[in-house]
């Protein structure tokens, strides 16, 4: 069993609900479940799929929900986005009941946060749980081992069930059960999106745009949809863990650009399942593509469970001049390029380094790449 970075005891706090975010099937479950086993606290576990939690919590009864709750320490909610007004019946718990604790889970950001979001003000902490990082791996281990593994990582990505799955052929299943049941299965539920053949070929365009500069024109053009559909699809594939997305820098320079979007996916495996494409880097035209998207949401993994508080962007200019990803933290600006190529020689743009010599600038390559993701 892989050991998840977060360790639940440290956010739990009496008469506050410690929420967990994440996509579907990345383990959240498993996580409550290895807590609870090992917890002292007399807990209670409930799923939001429970027609009669459903109708329980939604309610808004004092009495119902008290009863609900009582003689427990510890309330446990899983899929805690099914449930009607559910930021409500939790701010009941947490204010009623002294000294209760409440952890819900959900795979959904964008309802649970905003059911969630003005009930529980001040009432809450919220964790993300990714796919598995890199940074959890080594502690299972070693970097050497790592980087010998780091092909598979690049073309099955890291859901928990398919780093343990046993050959190819199960890996190549298992994502593709999760491309078709579990992808989209948030935005269409909870948005009422009846056309999921459009909002799947908007991913899988995506998936061919990893790394570029994104035109939602150009989106709506090849999709058939008006623009305000596409920022709208866009929106709810990020909130849904998905995508996620990178706006470029500028310090209002004239030759930046700013007005586009960078996508990358959650996972790559998800990424390689949506266009059917599992073939060894040495066949295929996009590995700068996979090593750029692979770095980027590595990084963003392990920064987010250390508490990165920081911007990121990418950096390019209309002549061509570009930079991977950029972070700003306090105003000091770090930098990096990815090679998947070691040898490749790789200069500081002179434009950026005119504009911002302050700065430092790292090329982050299969040889160096763990020292900057975990």
């Amino acid at each position: 069993m892989i050991k998840r970075f977060y360790q639940l005891e440290k956010y739990l706090q009496a008469n506050k609900v410690l929420i967990i975010f994440g996509p579907r099937q990345v383990g959240k479950t498993t996580l409550l479940k290895n807590f609870l086993e090992q917890s002292s606290l007399k807990y209670r576990l409930d799923s939001g799929d429970n027609i009669r939690l459903q109708s329980l919590l939604g309610s808004q009864d004092f009495e119902k929900i008290l009863g609900y709750a009582e003689g427990y320490e510890l309330l446990v909610i899983d899929e805690a986005q099914e449930i009607p007004n559910i930021g409500k019946a939790l701010k009941i718990l947490v204010d009623q009941i002294p000294q209760v604790r409440v952890i819900a889970t959900g795979s959904s950001s964008f309802d649970l946060a905003q059911s969630v979001g003005e009930p529980l003000t001040g009432r809450k902490e919220t964790l993300t749980l990714y796919p598995i990082a890199q940074l959890e791996l080594l502690q299972q281990h070693n970097r050497m081992e790592l980087q010998e593994k780091l092909e598979e990582f690049l073309i099955f990505g890291s859901y928990p069930r398919v780093l343990t799955a046993s050959g190819k052929q199960e890996k190549i299943k298992i994502l593709t059960e999760l491309v078709d049941s579990y992808l989209l299965k948030d935005i269409l539920a909870l948005e009422n999106i009846k056309r999921s053949d459009t909002l799947l070929n908007l991913v899988r365009l995506l998936a061919f745009q990893v790394g570029q500069l994104v035109s939602h024109n150009e989106l709506a053009v090849q999709l058939r949809i008006d623009i305000k559909t596409v920022g709208r699809y866009l929106d709810l594939l990020e909130k849904s863990f998905v995508l996620c997305s990178l706006g470029g820098f500028s310090s209002n320079l004239r030759n930046e650009i700013t007005g586009k979007r960078k996508y990358y996916f959650l996972d790559l495996g998800i990424r390689n399942a949506v266009i059917a494409h599992f073939n060894p880097l040495d066949m295929r035209n996009d590995v700068g593509q996979l090593w750029e998207n692979f770095v980027f949401i590595e990084r963003l993994k392990s920064q987010n469970y250390k508490g990165f508080y920081g911007r990121r962007y990418f950096w390019r200019t209309y002549q061509g001049q570009e930079i991977d990803f950029i972070e700003e933290i306090e105003n000091n600006l770090v930098t990096f390029e990815t090679k998947w190529s070691p040898t490749k020689k790789v200069a500081v743009p002179s434009a950026w380094k005119e504009s911002y010599p302050q700065s430092s600038f790292t090329v982050i390559t299969p040889e160096n790449y763990l020292d900057y993701i975990v």
